[in-house]
């Protein structure tokens, strides 16, 4: 049964333009035939076509359910973004196929990019989460300032994982406690500047490695999470 994202379904029975058009022009359903809705929020629905429209399809909502996310924690990825945003892209879809609540992209001293349109990485976002069967769709925040991170209060671990050795690293897969919330703040390819790594300490973030090698920033944040998923599962 084919997967659809309709926000606000339980109050319209519609489906949005874009995945309106993907069901009749791309997928050629007809009218009568079901098909599945998530609204991002959790919940998932057994609709059947009513009106195949192409740019507002109206469906009749036949069975609903509410699944949790299977992570059972919220994970919050803050990272900055890669100078070549085909990086960035191809993470938030990792880090959406595995499981995350909140992406935040921050802007830091030695960042390469400075600007970030967030609209695509939501539709990235929206992908993912129907290509792995989510029912819940992750936040992607506006490009926000490291500063604004590190004084936000956060109800869970909070960690901050970078390379400069001149400054005390732990284990983070030794540190992050099994089912716990869990933030992670990645630099940008310049690595965080001294400042900004003690301004996190001082904050209260943990300092930490993520593993004897030099990893792209992209791929920091996949590991990130996909170490906070493995460690959940043992």
């Amino acid at each position: 049964m084919h997967r659809f994202y309709a926000p606000d379904i339980e109050s319209d029975n519609l489906l949005p333009e874009d995945e309106a058009r993907h069901c009749v022009r791309v997928l050629r359903l007809s009218e009568g035939e079901l098909l599945e809705v998530v609204d991002g929020k959790g919940n998932l629905f057994v609709c059947r076509l009513v009106n195949a429209d192409l740019r507002h399809c109206l469906v009749d909502i036949e069975d609903r359910q509410s699944l949790p996310a299977h992570w059972g924690c919220d994970i919050s990825i803050a990272i900055a973004p890669t100078k070549n945003i085909d990086r960035l892209e191809w993470m938030v879809e990792k880090v959406v196929e595995m499981g995350v609540d909140r992406i935040i992209p921050v802007s830091c001293r030695y960042s390469e990019r400075k600007v970030l349109k967030t609209e695509r990485l939501h539709k990235i976002a929206v992908s993912a989460m129907k290509q792995s069967l989510k029912t819940r769709l992750p936040v992607v925040d506006e490009l926000t300032p490291v500063e604004n991170v590190l004084r936000a209060q956060y109800p869970g671990q909070r960690f901050i994982a970078y390379c400069d050795r001149e400054f005390e690293r732990r284990s983070f897969v030794k540190e992050y406690t099994k089912g716990g919330n869990v933030l992670v703040l990645i630099g940008p390819e310049g690595d965080f500047s001294k400042d900004e790594i003690r301004m996190a300490v001082d904050s209260g973030f943990m300092p930490v490695s993520l593993g004897e090698s030099r990893l792209r920033t992209e791929t920091a944040g996949v590991f990130a999470c996909a170490a906070i998923h493995t460690i959940n599962q043992l």
